[in-house]
């Protein structure tokens, strides 16, 4: 027990210390934590052991979590709808970049089955590094973002069928002694026994796990959910490592097979705090893993070979991005967030050592160059942030600040996509000027071909919101992702707690996040198109124009009243609940009363299309008559 103690005082303790350090130097929570594990590896202070293989296996459940919770995102119907890019874009990058890693082994010396193995391997790249930095950084939705998602998704796929080939590859008799009950048996059983295992988490997920997940949820108990998704996680990762094949691979089947069960969202909310804890202790075992003394022996070979690989993976994306469309700058982004080497090739490598198509030697030189370019690429993404974007980018609002500040003083809008653009169209028809701001490049270039002037730039960049004004402005209306609009929120508090602060959320859990930061103005995006919606219903189905229009207005002033008081019960899941049945019932007897009250004999003076009839049949007469 002492000793687990310790431990965690060490992991916890270097995450504190070294990712705020990160952070604040505008490095990312990633390289922190990466930082954070080399500090406390066995090459520097020694307090993880042998090269941080004695916490890998643990820490890599961070990734087995991330995995599952991408596998929940993957609704049949946004994969439908992404097919084009995952297919073509997330197909390509795997081909061409196999191809150009295989024809660089084979030059080093490796037989064409070993060097198509470490191609496959190596073509992967980091879901965790990659997805996590485009979060932190609000560019999730950009152009980018959405063609990284789409090659990221596809390498997890693809995992399946790499795993199933590999043994069709292992010309070489298979190493033994490593523990797992397949290493024994010919190429095409173990095969057999990948499709096997996958059918199994297919079938569990669907005949098994969704009526198991039923039955905890009558229990009404969130500690009985919370244990029965970690117990599914947990179980399927364990299935996956008897037959010696790789857990992530397993929990993210069993998220897409879940992707469409009313428990989803459940499992996303419960399992979302572990996935953040397990996945910087990932990044941290990734640190400490790697082999500096191997480095040390051969750093020309290992560090050059790392470049090599960067470089070779980047052109190839940048060569597909271009073909894409993409601008410059998102296509920068697009090669510099995809260009390492990835978590699954840990798991490959492994198999591959395992069935004796790579040695000892050649596998340590892999993996350490699999950790190094993990390291490196947050170091490359601000290279590509601070150095390249500015010269070869879209110009950002910086660079035009004076013209900016004098036009536009009053207001700033962040974000100026569908949302943010009919904000800035009204304010606009209304003779108000706004600074517009938007971190899409390709959204950058189009709304200014349309005649709006948009500055590109990240509005959470406390630099960028000073040179757009923010000093001399009154109001900032924030319509960026809501995923990223904290961040902002947190700047503007920071250094300009003199804005007013509008901020658009997407849903009610987004609108509490930004109440805890103590904003007053919160916009849900849908409330008040479907209140509108049901304002219409109710005039289609015979109540008056303006009856209806006050019933959706005192909707929406019951409804935000509830969701300040809901905001403080949300902590305990079961008083949450209750709180929103009650809120419910509430709302509906005040709206039946109101609606009983207002039924008089001038409200249908508001109702534009019974006054159109009344003129129409006034005029009718005048014509008869006359």
């Amino acid at each position: 027990m002492a000793s687990f103690l310790a431990d965690a005082v060490v992991y916890l303790g270097a995450a504190v210390l070294c990712v705020p350090v990160a952070k604040r130097l505008g490095l990312g929570s990633v390289l922190g934590y990466l930082l954070a594990g080399v500090l406390i590896g066995p090459f520097l202070l020694g307090f993880i052991g042998e090269e941080g293989k004695d916490i890998m296996h643990f820490a890599e459940f961070g990734v087995v979590m991330m995995l599952f919770l991408v596998g929940l995102e993957l609704e049949p119907a946004l994969f439908w709808r992404m097919r084009r890019q995952v297919l073509g874009l997330g197909g390509a990058q795997v081909a061409l970049t196999t191809v150009l890693l295989m024809a660089l082994t084979l030059i080093a010396g490796l037989p064409w089955q070993a060097a198509l193995a470490a191609g496959l391997a190596l073509s992967m790249s980091s879901t965790a590094i990659a997805l996590q930095s485009l979060k932190e950084k609000g560019l999730s939705n950009t152009a980018a973002g959405r063609c990284s998602f789409a090659v990221l998704l596809f390498q997890d796929i693809a995992v399946i069928p790499i795993l199933a080939l590999l043994p069709l590859l292992a010309v070489a008799a298979p190493v033994t002694g490593g523990g797992t009950w397949i290493e024994g048996l010919p190429g095409w059983q173990r095969t057999l026994v990948v499709l096997l295992a996958v059918g199994a988490v297919v079938g569990l997920g669907r005949y098994v796990v969704v009526p198991l997940l039923r039955v905890v949820a009558r229990t009404h108990l969130r500690e009985l959910f919370v244990a029965s998704a970690l117990l599914l996680v947990v179980g399927i990762a364990l299935l996956m490592e008897t037959v010696g094949l790789s857990p992530a691979l397993g929990t993210f089947l069993a998220g897409v097979v879940l992707a469409n069960s009313e428990y989803k969202h459940e499992l996303e909310s419960d399992l979302d705090p572990f996935k953040g804890l397990l996945l910087g202790l990932f990044f941290m075992a990734v640190g400490a893993s790697i082999n500096f003394p191997l480095i040390a022996e051969r750093p020309v070979l290992i560090v050059g070979a790392t470049l090599l690989v960067m470089v070779a993976k980047a052109a190839v994306l940048l060569a597909i991005g271009r073909r894409a469309g993409l601008a410059t700058d998102q296509n920068l982004l697009f090669g510099a967030g995809l260009g390492q080497v990835g978590e699954f090739a840990f798991v490959l490598l492994a198999f591959i050592a395992q069935l004796g198509l790579l040695d000892g030697t050649w596998t340590d030189g892999l993996m350490a160059l699999t950790a190094l370019s993990m390291t490196l690429t947050p170091l490359v993404m601000l290279f590509n942030e601070r150095v390249l974007l500015p010269r070869v980018g879209t110009t950002e609002a910086p660079e035009r600040a004076a013209d900016t500040v004098e036009e536009r003083n009053r207001v700033i809008i962040a974000g100026f996509g569908h949302f943010g653009s009919t904000v800035g169209r009204l304010l606009r028809a209304s003779g108000v000027h706004a600074t517009l701001l938007d971190n899409d490049s390709d959204q950058v270039d189009l709304l200014r071909k349309m005649g709006f002037k948009v500055y590109y730039g990240d509005a959470t960049r406390h630099d960028l919101l000073e040179s757009a004004g923010a000093a001399e402005a009154e109001v900032l209306v924030c319509a960026i992702a809501p995923e990223a609009a904290p961040a902002l929120v947190d700047t503007v508090k920071r250094h300009f707690p003199h804005l007013k602060l509008l901020v658009r959320s997407r849903n009610r859990m987004d609108a509490y996040e930004l109440m805890d930061q103590g904003v007053p103005h919160i916009y849900r995006e849908s409330i008040d198109t479907a209140l509108r919606l049901g304002a219409d219903v109710l005039h289609e189905l015979g109540v008056r124009a303006h009856t209806a229009h006050r019933a959706a207005l005192r909707f929406r002033s019951y409804d935000e009243a509830a969701l300040k008081e809901l905001a403080a019960r949300r902590g305990d899941k079961q008083e949450y609940l209750s709180g929103v049945r009650a809120a419910i019932a509430e709302q509906e007897e005040l709206l039946r009363k109101d609606i009983g009250l207002d039924l008089d004999d001038h409200d249908h003076a508001w109702d534009s299309q019974e006054m159109r009839d009344g003129i129409a049949a006034a005029q009718r007469s005048t014509r008869a008559t006359g």
